[in-house]
């Protein structure tokens, strides 16, 4: 909600372009995060999971450029910018527990 809300002050001649694609990325890496969760088989939870992290870093770029652009300030690309990283990384946390063999005595 944060990045429609933030872009909402974006120029009007942004619609299309920035506004969409930024809006675009950050939709889908909730997205595919639900999706990553109804996978069946490691290696497509995997590969969606990697989609996200990429979605994830799309948007990082996204806000960026909106920084350089002047669009949004400093403070907030910062703010959000962190969020993304650390969203990147707890990714990298839960594919990497995804690969870990599941202790059966913790299942019981």
């Amino acid at each position: 909600m944060e990045i429609y809300e933030l872009t909402q002050k974006f120029p009007r001649e942004e619609k299309y372009d920035l506004i969409s694609q930024i809006r675009s990325s950050s939709n889908s890496v909730s997205a595919q995060i639900a999706e990553a969760h109804g996978r069946f088989f490691y290696a497509d939870k995997v590969r969606v999971l990697y989609q996200a992290r990429g979605e994830a870093e799309e948007t990082r770029s996204h806000l960026s450029l909106a920084v350089k652009l002047g669009y949004i300030t400093q403070t907030e690309f910062d703010k959000l910018d962190l969020r993304y990283e650390n969203l990147s990384i707890s990714i990298n946390s839960f594919i990497t527990s995804l690969k870990k063999p599941i202790n059966k005595s913790q299942v019981n």
